[in-house]
This record gives C-alpha cells, structure tokens and sequence, in this order.
C-alpha cells in the first residue's frame, strides 16, 4: 500500500465514535479559537484587495469570516484561510511546526456548503484525521525548512478533510490527494523577507485543497506515490524524512491533542522571549529605561525565523516575526496586544531603539524543527542580571491555557472583525462549539462567524 492509501483509509474509515474524548474537546477548544483569529484577521491591512481579487473567482455561495460578505467555495476558503494566519496568532502542532487549521478549516467549513451541510460530530472528526495527516507529514521530515510547511502540509490534511466531509471515495481521495501535490505551493522566502505574502501561501493550498477534491471527480489517471514517491511530496519539499512511524501512528497518537495555542500575536518561535521578558520583569521590577541589554538562547530554527534585525518601518509581516522588536514592546508595555502591529504602534522608536539592544543566539541544538529551550538574560544599566529558561512554551498541551485564557483571547479577537459582529455573537459561538458534537449544521458556524445571521 502506498502512504496516499494509509492516509485515504484513516481519513475515511475513522468514525468519530474512535475519537478519544481527549481529540474531541481539543478539536472544539482549536475551532473557536481559528474562528476568533480568522474574524481578527478580517481587518488587517490587504484585505479588502483580496476581497475584490477573489470576488472573480465564482458566485458567492460561502461565508467569509468577520465581513458580512460571502465568496464562491474555493475563494472564501483562500479569504478565511489568510485570515487565520496573518497575524500569526493560529494555533500549531509544535512537534511538526504545521498551523494545520489555517487551511484545514476554512476548507471543510467550505466543503460542508457545498454539500448542503454537515454535523457537528462529522466536523470534529474530519478535523482529527486531517490534523493527523498535516501535522504527520510535518514531523516526518527529518530537515528543516525549504518550503513553508505551514501551507504545504497543511494542504494534504485540508485535502483530507474536505474530502471526507464531500463524501468522497478512496480513489477519489487518493486522486485528490494527487491533484494537490500538482498544486502544492509556498517557499520559505516569503517569510525570510517578512512578506505580507507569507499567510496567502496557506490561503492557495486551502483554495486547491477545495479544487482538488472537486478534480478528484473527473477520473484523470494521477500518480500513486504522492507522498513518498522520487519527486513526491516529502523528496520533493522537505528532503530527509522518515514516514512509516508516521503511518504505523495513525489512530494511535491524535495529533490535535498535541496542538498548541499561540498566547501571544507573533510568531510562536518569539514566545519564549516574550514569557522571559514577562516573568523577568514582573519578578523583579524593572523598567524598559533599565534594560542595558536583553540576549535570548534558543535553538538554531529560532534565530532562522525570528533572530532577524529590527528595522524601521518594517511593517507588521516582518515585525511579526522580529524577537527583538517584539521583546522590547513587551518590555515597554508590560504586554503585547493585536494593536501593537498596527498603526502608530508599529512606528515607534522607544521601541525600536529598545530593539537594537535585544540579540538571538543559537545553543546548537540539533534538533532542525525544535523551538524550545529558550533562556532570556536581562542586564541592567545597574549590573544587575536576570535569567528565565523556558523548557516547554506556554500554551503547549503540557502548559495549557486555562478556558478563561482561551475565551479571553476569542472575544479580545472579535474585537478586530472588518464588520462588527452582532453584540451577543461571541457568546454564541461560543456556545455553539461547546456542544459541537451534538451540533445538527455546521453551516450555523460559518454565518455566524460571517456576521450573516
């Protein structure tokens, strides 16, 4: 059997009865909060050029999140899809480093449209199987990043998902599965240069996932090694791997259960520095005038995404992904907020000049994918010098957020929506997602969170 038929039949044949209660209540507590970071998303600075880009793209037929608007299948999917990531603050799978729900869901909210709707139990569980199949590609890799794997991967598992969700075959998902390796897209160069291009990476392979699934039906002959074939995906794009542990895992080890939360609207390999300026200043009282220096050990793929220089007028994609320039506004502020990457915000020199006395170094780790430890030290114009280390980041499964955290950080996003949701939305959503599982149509979710109720 080759890797596609292992993942068709796991992503076909599980039943959401097999799904432990563990991936069950996770899946809930990572649909809401995608749904509060897509909405949060609707308003950053680019998106109503997309809107009217993607607007060309069919009749309209799905909600897009936060905009009272709606857009063709394949279209809302891109919108809702780069929605959820461009301000990094999506949930992840660590391990694999895939934000598996920025494409995952906006393509299976998009697929229950088209099918006339779907439940709350089938959304779960094509969720868990697609989660398993994005994030499993993502930590059999055994490379670091060549191309955003976010968007790569993520796009097999949104594949997965909408598939089950259509009421696809194996064939069929195999063929989709085909058809999406022929539209795999997203280099890491985006993110090197702190590209507002960087989210529309996972909006396309959420776009194709959707396409792929309907090109699926018309029975072109399509490669069967997609995965592990010469120039399949994982040769192809990430080099190195090992998929069998991978495969041998499936409906042993749910992947949604291992999800993190990101607390903190930046790239997830900035949170350490983020908790140890925190912590630091907390415990011992200083003021960001005091700071002489601030220098942060972690592992070589910190300093690969987040060690680059701060830099004037930057813009939000790139100052999203600065450690130094968000740890000097955490500093500064006590705290960093979705409004701190815009606006004025982002022009400030105090913090820039903070900034520039902030440095990331590697320990050497040899793990090409790990994001922890990270050590912070902060010394002081005194002579003073403070360390915190950070073993396990705050808001991994293994220092989770507590349901006050999770919700605070949905109704602080709803905030931010381009079109201001009705005053009771968030607590329906909420409401909504807490009985999921027993949810008739999961097309109730979509139009809320569309403001189209």
């Amino acid at each position: 059997m080759t890797a596609a038929d292992r993942f068709a039949d796991h992503a076909l044949d599980t039943r959401f009865a097999d799904l432990p209660a563990v991936a069950v209540e996770k899946a809930k507590v990572f649909v809401l909060d995608s749904l509060g970071v897509g909405i949060a998303g609707s308003s950053v600075e680019g998106g109503d050029g997309l809107m009217h880009v993607a607007a060309g793209w069919g009749a309209p037929a799905v909600p897009v999140w936060g905009r009272a608007a709606r857009l063709s299948a394949p279209a809302a999917a891109f919108m809702n899809a780069w929605q959820m990531h461009n301000q990094e603050y999506d949930g992840l799978h660590e391990g694999a480093v895939v934000h598996a729900l920025a494409t995952l869901l906006p393509a299976a909210l998009a697929a229950a449209e088209m099918r006339g709707g779907a439940s709350g139990a089938e959304l779960i569980a094509a969720v868990a199987v697609g989660v398993d199949i994005a994030a499993g590609l993502g930590l059999a890799s055994r490379s670091g990043f060549r191309f955003f794997r976010p968007g790569t991967a993520g796009g097999f598992g949104a594949t997965a998902a909408a598939a089950r969700l259509l009421g696809l075959d194996k064939p069929a998902l195999k063929a989709a599965f085909a058809w999406q390796l022929a539209q795999a897209s997203g280099t890491m160069q985006a993110h090197v240069e702190g590209s507002p291009i960087l989210p529309a990476q996972l909006a396309f392979n959420a776009r194709a996932a959707v396409q792929s699934c309907e090109l699926a039906k018309l029975g072109f002959a399509a490669p069967e090694a997609v995965f592990e074939g010469p120039f399949g995906y994982l040769n192809l794009f990430e080099g190195d791997s090992a998929l069998e542990p991978v495969l041998e895992s499936l409906g042993r080890d749910w992947r949604i259960a291992e999800f993190s939360h990101k607390p903190f609207p930046a790239g997830r390999a900035t949170h350490g520095g983020i908790e140890g300026a925190m912590v630091l200043q907390a415990r011992h009282g200083f003021a960001a005038a005091d700071a002489e220096s601030v220098a942060i050990s972690a592992p070589p793929l910190i300093v690969r995404l987040v060690g680059r220089p701060p830099r004037p007028e930057a813009g939000a994609s790139y100052t999203r992904l600065c450690m130094a320039w968000t740890v000097a506004k955490v500093l500064i502020n006590g705290k960093i907020d979705l409004s701190d990457y815009r606006g004025d915000a982002l022009m400030d020199r105090a913090t820039l000049a903070l900034a520039r006395r902030v440095s990331v170094e590697t320990d050497d780790n040899p793990d090409p994918n790990a994001l922890a430890p990270q050590r912070v030290t902060v010394r002081l114009t005194s002579g003073a010098e403070f360390d915190w280390t950070c073993e396990t980041m705050l808001a991994h499964p293994a220092r989770a957020l507590t349901k006050e955290q999770h919700l605070a950080k949905f109704q602080r996003c709803l905030d931010f929506a381009a079109t201001p949701l009705a005053a009771n939305a968030g607590t329906r959503l909420i409401e909504m997602v807490d009985r999921l599982d027993g949810l008739e149509d999961v097309r109730a979710l979509g139009a809320l969170a569309g403001n189209l109720s």
